[in-house]
């Protein structure tokens, strides 16, 4: 369950990254932006909850006791993809959604770059 847990923050920090850099572009290129983008978007961002599930899983499962930072870090991943989703649909960010999900998707990569270093 541990590599599992190894494996799936890699996932999360790649498909992140990927979706970041793509979001940015689109927003520079709009042509770039599609379905193929935002279906990498939702699964990037999906990847968070698996993260979490398959730690917590883990966890429990070999009496592990979590680092409180490790937690954190965690945890505000899935507060990052609330946030982003929440503001998705806001006026001032109307066109500009590319550029939300770029920086953010950006930000989910940096946080479990940081986790995985603890």
């Amino acid at each position: 369950m541990g590599d599992l847990h190894n494996i799936t923050a890699w996932v999360l920090i790649v498909s992140n990254a990927l979706a970041g850099v793509w979001c940015l572009a689109a927003y520079q290129w709009r042509q770039l932006a599609g379905m193929p983008m935002w279906g990498l978007v939702i699964v990037a961002q999906a990847t968070t909850f698996v993260q979490a599930a398959v730690g917590a899983l883990w966890a429990n499962q070999a009496d592990i006791e979590i680092d409180d930072m490790h937690m954190l870090y965690g945890f505000s991943t899935l507060v990052a993809v609330a946030i982003l989703y929440s503001y998705r649909g806001s006026p001032f960010i109307k066109d500009k959604t590319t550029l939300l999900y770029g920086f953010g998707s950006l930000f989910i990569m940096g946080l479990g770059l940081r986790n995985l270093v603890l």
